[in-house]
Order: structure tokens, then sequence, then C-alpha cells
């Protein structure tokens, strides 16, 4: 029978950052099956009959310890693994649940793993996946990377509809896909606080150019000293040294340095829904944040000051009513968004901010088809699309990054452990992430700027 009984549900989530270990961890709590979840408590704090176990996927994002506190949410054990090693947990250890919150290429490669790992298993976990925000480029690969879990999870009813194209479009099962939404929205209704504070939500790749982070930075610092009586900050991911989801070449912070900043002007840390509770107004380039700002009612503002650009991913943004220029600000310009654009993002939609309406049951369908799998005992052997039949040329390549052979058994010499690694092994690895991290934020950006010459 599976892993559960009548008073817990075993769930793991794996995850390759802080930010989609926020989304995994979250996400687990939100789909778990009604009876094992406390619907007074919230999805932070994991007061539920859930034993969340949280195995974190060694790479250049793994998250530090301060990320994985500013994230705050609890987990029954943590621990860092090689995709190895989380293959043969999967083998050792009987969950109900298993999220994969990680990149499409680890999401394709921990399919076919887990493939090989349970041939011959008469009973397996329910397995899920899906994205940690606006989905804006490689929609078609990032989609069919992840084509093979029993959920893959669609934030809005426009991904759902977006993503059940895709599949039908290349002959493969769409029933898969299932709408629910961004599992970290919440907190409070927005009120107008004293002072009123302007938050300029930062994003490590976006823009990339330094010329374009640095008019951003002076835009913002200008608006400081424009409207002396307002609180304006600059929220940061990372700090320096560490890696989100994505690579951060040149911080803000560190470009600030150079600047005379106002007194009304600061860097912020922490926690996204904390920093939003001191929100008056939003203002982003596409960041998911914009979405839990929207959520609470907060007014808004996608920036068209680089262009409405695919690359810059506001396009996203189109029909939202968000879309504004510092110009507009700097004059006391603040949105109205366009209600029909936000109900189809699965934000706000027909509630209140604080959880009523259609955000209290967006994760009803996902819960019911895991009650359903659950109850089913056996299920199907996973069956990605991506095959060596179907993509010869595409899979054992993305297979082998995690040291895996196309038929998703571990590859002769792949780097797994049976103890945890000694002091001198984790001297050696923090070592050579630090200076990965050195080169992606320091010698890379020399490099280019002498490509420009």
């Amino acid at each position: 029978m599976p892993a559960s009984t009548a008073k817990s549900l075993r769930v793991a989530v794996l995850a390759d950052s802080d930010t989609r270990w926020k989304w995994g961890a979250l996400t687990a709590n939100r789909i778990s099956p009604a009876e094992f979840t406390d619907s007074s408590e919230s999805p932070e704090r994991g007061d539920s009959s859930i034993r969340l176990d949280g195995f974190l996927l060694r790479g250049r994002a793994t998250p530090t310890a301060r990320q994985l506190e500013e994230v705050g949410v609890r987990a029954h054990s943590l621990r860092e693994v090689t995709a190895v090693e989380f293959l043969r947990e999967m083998t050792e250890e009987s969950y109900d649940v298993l999220v994969l919150a990680l990149v499409g290429g680890g999401v394709q490669a921990m399919l076919h793993g887990l493939a090989h790992a349970w041939r011959g298993r008469v009973r397996r976990p329910v397995v899920v996946t899906g994205y940690v925000g606006v989905v804006y480029e490689k929609l078609a690969d990032g989609l069919l990377l992840r084509h093979g879990a029993d959920l893959v999870l669609a934030n809005s009813r426009q991904d759902a509809e977006r993503f059940r194209a895709v599949y039908e479009g290349v002959g493969a099962d769409a029933s898969s896909v299932t709408e629910v939404a961004l599992p970290f929205l919440g907190g409070a209704a927005y009120e107008k606080k004293d002072p009123y504070t302007v938050v300029f939500a930062a994003q490590p790749s976006v823009p990339e150019s330094r010329k374009d982070r640095a008019y951003l930075l002076e835009r913002l610092v200008r608006h400081a000293r424009r409207h002396p009586e307002r609180e304006v900050l600059l929220k940061l991911r990372s700090k320096p040294g560490e890696h989100t989801t994505h690579i951060e070449e040149l911080p803000y912070q560190k470009m600030a340095q150079k600047e005379d900043l106002p007194a009304n002007f600061r860097l912020v840390y922490g926690n996204m829904g904390e920093v939003l509770d001191r929100t008056d107004l939003l203002v982003t380039v596409s960041s998911t944040a914009a979405l839990e700002s929207l959520h609470r009612r907060i007014p808004t503002v996608v920036l068209t000051d680089l262009g409405v650009r695919e690359a810059l991913g506001n396009h996203h943004f189109v029909g939202s009513g968000c879309l504004a220029s510092w110009d507009q600000l700097d004059a006391g310009h603040e949105p109205v968004p366009n209600a029909e654009w936000v109900a189809r993002q699965g934000v706000a939609a027909g509630g209140t901010a604080s959880g009523t309406g259609s955000y209290a049951t967006a994760f009803d369908e996902a819960r019911r088809r895991i009650t359903e799998l659950l109850a089913a005992g056996e299920l199907p052997p996973l069956a990605p699309y991506y095959t060596p039949v179907t993509a010869p040329g595409y899979l054992p390549g993305v297979l082998a990054r995690h040291h895996l052979a196309p038929d998703g058994s571990p590859l002769p010499g792949a780097p797994a452990a049976d103890k945890a690694p000694s002091p001198v092994r984790q001297i050696v690895r923090r070592a050579a992430r630090g200076a990965y991290r050195h080169g992606v934020q320091r010698v890379a950006p020399v490099i280019r700027r002498m490509g420009e010459l």
C-alpha cells in the first residue's frame, strides 16, 4: 500500500535553487489531499500531517543557509544531494508524492532516472512538477522536458491552455496538465502606508547589460531624490557570491556602492511577502513579484523604459494595464490593472487577497487528482515524451549532465556517496563553487566588455 497511513502523508521535494525550493515546498502543502492539511494554517508553517523531506540538488545555484532562512519554509529534513544520490534515496525510501522543483533539463533527467530506478516496482509516488513563476520564454522546450510527470502544474488558466496546446501539438498526452495558481500568493490586502513606500523588485538576469542595469538604478535613485517624502527600497534577491535560479553577473548592490544615495533610499533583502507588507507601489521589469503584488491589489508597475520585449519578459504583461515608464511614475502615475487579464493569471480572481474566492479553491483539482492516484495504488511507469527514439540527438546530452545514461541508469564514475562528504571534500566543493561564482560575477563581465571594444 502507499507509504502514508491515515495520519500522515510522506512528500519529497527536490529543488535546485532557493526560489524553486520555495515553490516546491509550498506547492507540496497546497496540493496535498485535504485530510492531511490544516486549512487554518499557513503553508509556510507546515502545520499539517504531512511529512515533508527536502532535497537540494547540488549545483551552481544550491541555496545558502541565509537564502533558505529567507524563504522561511519548514521541512522535517533538508539536505544536499547529487542526482544519483537522490535516485538511490527514492529506491530506499517510500514516499506518497514527489515534487520536482527543477529546471526543465533536471526534471527530464529525474523522470528517466526514476523510471529506471522504479523499473518493476508495483507502487511508486505520484510525481508532480511545474514552473516557479511566469512562463515567458522557451515554452515548448521547457514543457516537453517536463512531460512524463503525473501532474504538470500550470499557474493560471492562460498557462494551462498553452501547455495543453503544446503537448497536443506534438502528439503527447496532455492529461497531466493541471491548472493551479502560484503557491506563494497571499498576505494582507493593500492599505496605504505612511510613509509612502516604493519598492523596485530587482531580478538577477533581467536586464543583462551593465548599461541597462545602471540606467534602472539611476532612475530609482532619481525618483527618491524627486520624492523625498517617500521611502524608496531596492529589493535584492541575493547577496554577492550567492546564486538564485538565474545567474547575476552585475549585482545592483555593487553598482550602488559607487552612487551618492539619498537618505530615503535603502537596499533591502528578506522575504518578498514581508517587503510587500509595507509597499505602496511595486515596480519591476518582469519579476513574478508583480503577480504577488497584484494579488494583494498593491499598485504595480511593469517598466517600459527599456522597451516591451521578449528578452525582458515584460511582454507577458501586455494587456495587464500595468505597463508604465519612470517618467510617468515620477509624475505621480498609478496604474489600474485590467481585471480580465488579472483573472486569467490566477491572481485574486473572484476573491480577496486574503485567500477567499477562487484562489482558495485554485488547488482543488490538483488535490482531487492526487487523491485518485494515491487511491489507485499501482501507477503506470513514467513515460516522458522524449526517449532515445524520439530525441536521439538531444536526450542523451540532457541526461549526461546529471551523470545518467540514455536509459536513465547512472553512468560509471557518477558522483555519489554513501555517507556525508568529509571536511576536506566540503572545503574543496565550497572553493570550487566560489571560483565559479567569481568567474561569473567578475571575469565574465570583463571579457564581455573587452569583446565590445
